[in-house]
C-alpha cells in the first residue's frame, strides 16, 4: 500500500487542559507546518535538526494574525511514530486554538486523518505489526496496572516474538514435507516421519497452552462483566455506591427508583470490574420501568459473573424466587444485604434453592460495609482461579488472536491426521500452509482491507 498524502488531526481530548496537541504525518508535514509558523528568531522548521523543540507562533497566512503561541516538535523519517516526517504543534488546551490550527493546517494541503490512521500508517510503514498496533488501543484503554502491563508487554513485541517463532517451527516442517513433494522418487524415513509428527504435535500443544491464557487473560482487555441483580430495595444501588466509594447511583426507601442500567468500572487486584447495577427485577405495568426490567434479564445473559441480592431481614418474596430462577445456570454469587438488621432468612434459605453444590453465598451490609472486601476477593477468585501473580510467558487477550490461533490449531491436527493416515503429502502440505496462514493474521503477515478497517476504526481519531 503506498501513501503519499498528509493526514493532520487533534491527537489530545476534547475539553480544556494546560497542552493540546495537533499532529502531522507524511511527505510535506514539515513543509505545511512551515507555512503557519512564525518564530520570533527566524528560525526554519524546514532547516531544524529532526526531534527539535522550536518555539514560534501559528499565524494565518491570509490575515498575518496570530492564533496561538506554541511549541513544535519535529520527527523526521524513518526515525518517529509512522516512519513518516511528523510534526506535533503543542498548543494551549482548549478547543478554539486547536481547531483553528488545524482548519489552517488543511487549507495548507493536509488531509484529516481517519480514526487510528497515524497507526495503521505505523503499520503499512512496518514499524510495527498487527498486533502490536492493536496492543497501542489496549494501552489506551487500560483501566488498571495489570491489563497496562500486559498491552505493554504485546506492545513490546511478545506475542509477535512468540508467534514469528511458531510461524518459523512450522515453516520448517512444511518446507521439510514439500521438499518430498518436489523429488517424488526419494522416499520418507520412518525416522523422518517421526520427527515430522512429533513437531506438528509439540506445536500443537503450544497453541493449546496459549489458547488456555485467553478465558482469564481477556477480562484485563475487556474487563469483568458483573451484574447486580435482584428484587427492588435489596440494596443494589447501595452496593454499587459501597463498592465505588462514590455515590453513583440514587438511593431512595421507593422500590423502582433504578430504572436503567448504570455502569462504572471498579479495580479488583489489578482486574477491571465492569459492574452494572440494574433495575429491581418484578412484575411492573410502568412503561419505563418494565424496560428497565428487561435491561436486568438481558444483563444477566451477558454478564461474566452475575450478584444475585436479597435482603436477609425480609422472608422471600416471590420476585427473589424469580431472580433465583433467572440465574441458576449462570456463575453466581448470592449476596444476602442488611445483616446489619435481624435476619428473617440464612444461608440455607437460598443453597436449598439452587441446584448445583456450595454455591457462593455471603452475608453483607451495604451501608456499614461489612463483607465488602471478602466479596471482592470471591468475584476475583470465582473467575481467575489460575491466574498467578507473578505470571510468566505470554497471554492472549484479544478475541481476533484466539480465533485464528484456533483455526491455526484446527489445520495442524487436519495435518496430523493426514500423516498418520498415509494421506498424500499435498494434502498435508496445504493444511501445514493453512495453519501458517492463521498465525500470519495475527501478526499481520496476512491481512485484508477489511480485516484493516475493522481494526484501526475503533481508534479515536488523532492516534
Amino acid at each position: 500500500m503506498f501513501i503519499d498524502d498528509t493526514i493532520a488531526a487533534i491527537s489530545t481530548p476534547l475539553g480544556e487542559g494546560g497542552i493540546g496537541i495537533v499532529r502531522l504525518s507524511g511527505k510535506d508535514s514539515i513543509k505545511i507546518a512551515e507555512k503557519i509558523f512564525i518564530s520570533p528568531k527566524n528560525k526554519s522548521l524546514n532547516n531544524s535538526k529532526s526531534h527539535r523543540i522550536i518555539y514560534g507562533y501559528i499565524k494565518d497566512p491570509k490575515t498575518d494574525k496570530e492564533i496561538d503561541e506554541v511549541l513544535i516538535t519535529i520527527m523526521r523519517s524513518p526515525y518517529s511514530y509512522t516512519r513518516e516526517d511528523v510534526v506535533e504543534i503543542n498548543c494551549h488546551g482548549g478547543m478554539t486554538a486547536l481547531r483553528k490550527t488545524l482548519e489552517l493546517i488543511l487549507k495548507q494541503g493536509a488531509r484529516l486523518a481517519e480514526p487510528g490512521e497515524f497507526t495503521k500508517r505505523a503499520f503499512i510503514n512496518g514499524r510495527i505489526d498487527l498486533s502490536q498496533a492493536e496492543a497501542v488501543l489496549d494501552l489506551i484503554r487500560s483501566k488498571t496496572d495489570e491489563s497496562r502491563r500486559i498491552a505493554i508487554e504485546q506492545l513490546q513485541g511478545g506475542l509477535s516474538e512468540k508467534i514469528t517463532a511458531l510461524r518459523d517451527r512450522l515453516t520448517e516442517v512444511c518446507a521439510h514435507v514439500e521438499a518430498y513433494i518436489d523429488f517424488p522418487e526419494d522416499e520418507i524415513e520412518t525416522a523422518s516421519i517421526k520427527a515430522v509428527l512429533e513437531s506438528m504435535k509439540d506445536i500443537g500443544r503450544e497453541f493449546h497452552a496459549l489458547l488456555k491464557t485467553y478465558d482469564e487473560a481477556r477480562f484485563f482487555r475487556e474487563g469483568l462483566s458483573t451484574a447486580i441483580v435482584g428484587s427492588p430495595n435489596v440494596g443494589k444501588s447501595s452496593l454499587l455506591n459501597a463498592l465505588l466509594k462514590k455515590d453513583r447511583a440514587i438511593v431512595t426507601e421507593y422500590p423502582g427508583t433504578t430504572r436503567d442500567v448504570i455502569e462504572e468500572y471498579l479495580n479488583i487486584n489489578g482486574l477491571p470490574l465492569r459492574i452494572m447495577d440494574t433495575a429491581g427485577i418484578r412484575d411492573v405495568q410502568d412503561i419505563a420501568e418494565k424496560e428497565g426490567v428487561k435491561r436486568s434479564l438481558l444483563s444477566i445473559e451477558n454478564a461474566d459473573i452475575v450478584i444475585a441480592m436479597f435482603d436477609c431481614s425480609e422472608l422471600l418474596k416471590e420476585e427473589d424466587f424469580e431472580v433465583i430462577q433467572k440465574v441458576k445456570d449462570r456463575n453466581t454469587i448470592f449476596v444476602l444485604n442488611k445483616s446489619d438488621l435481624q435476619s428473617a432468612i440464612d444461608r440455607n434459605s437460598i443453597s436449598s434453592l439452587v441446584p448445583r453444590p456450595s454455591p457462593s453465598i455471603l452475608n453483607i451490609s451495604a451501608t456499614r460495609g461489612d463483607g465488602l472486601e471478602e466479596l471482592k476477593d470471591i468475584i476475583f477468585e470465582s473467575c481467575l482461579k489460575n491466574w498467578k501473580e507473578e505470571r510468566e510467558g505470554v497471554v492472549i487477550t484479544n478475541l481476533r488472536h484466539k480465533t485464528a490461533i484456533e483455526k491455526a490449531k484446527t489445520s495442524l491436527e487436519r495435518a496430523i491426521s493426514a500423516l498418520l493416515e498415509n494421506q498424500p503429502l499435498e494434502i498435508l502440505a496445504l493444511e501445514l500452509r493453512d495453519s501458517l496462514d492463521r498465525l500470519g493474521e495475527i501478526v499481520g503477515a496476512i491481512t485484508t482491507e477489511d480485516i484493516l478497517n475493522k481494526i484501526f476504526t475503533d481508534f479515536c481519531i488523532g492516534k
